[in-house]
């Protein structure tokens, strides 16, 4: 099988899963909680990208979240994602450990200036941070 349709595949049933569990949370009643979900991963992009532009962040945490995107955009992990949870879970980890120096070099008040999402999901960030 090619490559391209290999990627197809994982995209398309990525997808797939992301709204089927957007579906059941919609049905559970928690339809702020399914937009807070929907929402999360641009949000954190746009976390991302304006912390990389604030004076206030020491150049050292923005070269650290450069380099978690960038890792985060390559295909290669340190555990696969093909492995189910593991795959993820060390993606999650780099992340929280990023967000936690992050926290700790520029202070919660400049992640706070810059989130664009819902409160719940900022105390979330915070949380595992």
């Amino acid at each position: 099988m090619p490559l391209w349709q290999s990627l197809l595949i994982a995209v398309g049933t990525t997808l797939c899963v992301y709204t089927v569990s957007l579906l059941v949370l919609i049905r559970a009643g928690g339809r702020s909680d399914a937009a807070a979900v929907a929402r999360f991963i641009p949000d954190c992009l746009v976390l991302f990208r304006r912390l990389l532009t604030d004076p206030r962040v020491p150049w050292i945490r923005k070269a650290a979240l450069a380099a978690t995107i960038a890792y985060l955009a390559t295909p290669f992990d340190l555990v696969p994602d093909f492995i189910p949870l593991a795959g993820q879970l060390d993606d999650a980890l780099i992340v929280a450990l990023a967000l936690r120096g992050l926290l700790r070099g520029a202070g919660d008040f400049v992640v706070r200036d810059h989130w664009p999402g819902p409160q719940q999901s900022l105390r979330v960030i915070c949380g595992l941070a």
